[in-house]
């Protein structure tokens, strides 16, 4: 096999709440929906200058390639600087320099206002709404949401390719234990090191700004900014029990080992994660 087994998205301009939930919510399939976000006061007012001129001074942490690197920077920030400096180096430059899960209810609570949460499901959380930021030609490496929630992720500016996989996938995608990562490149696949990708089956789309993907519990994601850009995600808490209790299990045991095993070996413990992914 030279590629990987990628299938398109589906995309549609609206969607009700029974077809969503019937279609996609609950048989776990990803859906990329055109026109959710395009009646936001957000998609118009949050531009590159918005951020800059109106909330430039607020510090926030950035991160490059080093947060998947054993060491002291793993799972941890790069440095902390104002928003406008950081906003005037994504538009600037291609440094794999990423800024994520940046709550916006805590940091900057009026931006909530410029978001109209949708009713294609009724528990979207209004606590935790987050902002990713990036450098054209940045990368947010294979993993899935820690906490199993559904996302909502819309572009709100800049284009991106997004490959989505199931969860089940992860034997394929030879994930490391202990965490929710695989260091597989889905770009530029190696089927002899990591033979599992000759059996993946997943998903590949460009999110075009304004687009929101709904991303199912649970499911790999990997992200190229094809465009410098940023985008904000609603999230739902998972429906299910299993659901529930794998993300408290992830939360509060998987990662709290991996971060303590980091702190006490790095090397030693990542070189171990490495070998028993590649035995999958």
């Amino acid at each position: 096999m030279t590629s990987l087994e990628l299938s398109a998205v589906d995309k549609v301009s609206l969607i009700n709440q029974k077809e969503f939930s019937d279609l996609y919510f609950k048989p776990l399939h990803p859906l990329v929906i055109k026109d959710l976000a395009k009646s936001w006061p957000a998609s118009k007012k949050w531009t590159p200058d918005f951020f800059k001129n109106q909330h430039g001074n607020k510090l926030v942490k950035v991160y490059d390639d080093s947060f998947v690197a054993a060491g002291k920077h793993y799972m941890g920030k790069l440095k902390t600087i104002p928003l406008s400096e950081y906003i005037s180096t994504i538009m600037s430059t291609s440094k794999n320099l990423r800024m994520f899960l940046y709550n916006i209810k805590s940091e900057i609570p009026e931006l909530v206002d410029d978001i109209i949460f949708p009713t294609l499901i009724d528990s979207l959380s209004r606590n935790f709404i987050f902002m990713f930021f990036g450098c054209k030609g940045s990368v947010t490496q294979m993993h899935f949401d820690i906490d199993m929630s559904h996302v909502f992720h819309t572009a709100m500016y800049g284009k991106k390719t997004v490959y989505l996989f199931p969860y089940e996938q992860g034997k394929n995608l030879h994930r490391h234990p202990f965490t929710c990562r695989s260091y597989v490149d889905v770009e530029h696949p190696d089927f002899e090191r990591f033979p599992g990708l000759n059996y993946l089956k997943g998903f590949q789309v460009t999110l075009e700004p304004g687009e929101t993907l709904y991303i199912p519990c649970g499911y790999w994601h990997h992200f190229v900014y094809n465009e410098s850009g940023y985008s904000v995600s609603l999230r739902c808490n998972n429906h299910t029990w299993q659901g529930k209790l794998l993300g408290y299990y992830n939360l509060l045991i998987m990662s709290p080992i991996d971060r303590l095993m980091n702190i006490v070996s790095p090397q030693r413990w990542f070189a171990w994660k490495e070998q028993q992914a590649l035995k999958m």
